[in-house]
């Protein structure tokens, strides 16, 4: 029986690169379900955790007419900070999500656009990682510099 071959810049998919892709698109989405449902769980952590510390700091009551400004800070802080991590991490699991049901597809119907479509998604997954990546290990650097700034200063 002669073997399905399907071309592609030059380079063939033949049925061990079909097998491939396929067992990547299988774990693909099964990673980014469950980056999904993590992302939910940060999101709902935060909240209960914002209420928490809200309600927790009210022994820090300031004065005024019995509200705490800190604990509303703090509240409105974790919210913002809980969700907006969960928001930075559904972008990638949506994009890989993507790749995996258009790669299914594409595997399963030789459909060139649907395979060029799923890659184009798991190319935008790895673009936005390599960004957040830069963009937390400049905030590391950043942080890095403004301690030892500080320490050089309280030296002096």
């Amino acid at each position: 029986m002669e073997q399905q071959e399907t071309t592609l810049f030059g380079f063939t998919i033949d049925q061990s690169s079909r097998t491939h892709l396929a067992e990547a698109a299988k774990w693909g989405k099964f990673l980014a379900i469950v980056g999904m449902i993590i992302c939910v769980l940060i999101a709902v952590i935060g909240i209960f955790v914002s209420v928490f510390l809200s309600s927790f700091s009210s022994q820090f009551d300031n004065g005024y007419d019995g509200t705490t400004a800190f604990g509303t800070g703090i509240k409105i802080f974790m919210i913002i900070l809980y969700v907006g991590f969960a928001v930075l991490y559904f972008f990638p699991c949506l994009f890989l999500l993507r790749f995996a049901n258009h790669m299914k597809n594409a595997l399963a119907s030789n459909d060139q656009t649907t395979l060029n479509t799923s890659f184009q998604n798991l190319k935008i997954t790895f673009r936005y990682l390599g960004i957040v990546t830069i963009v937390i290990i400049s905030f590391y650097l950043l942080f890095f510099f403004f301690g030892l700034a500080g320490v050089i200063s309280g030296l002096q």
